[in-house]
């Protein structure tokens, strides 16, 4: 059987970490697509004010199998 996967590329922010943010991403990504078989992390920026970190966000691909 041959498979077919799909990448699609999205955004995650938090106000705790780069790991809660991945987390978030994720079940977002989830609760709306099926079939979702890996993420990836393809960069992290964290958002400055007062020089304290804000939000941290990541940016990720998230592949997924087509039906």
């Amino acid at each position: 059987m041959t498979s077919v996967a799909k990448i699609v590329e999205l955004s995650a922010d938090s106000e705790k970490s780069f790991d809660d943010a991945i987390e978030l991403g994720i079940k977002r990504a989830t609760s709306t697509i099926k079939n979702v078989k890996s993420v990836w992390i393809k960069d992290q920026e964290a958002l400055v004010d007062e020089n304290r970190i804000k939000v941290y966000r990541v940016h990720m691909k998230v592949t997924f199998r087509l039906e």
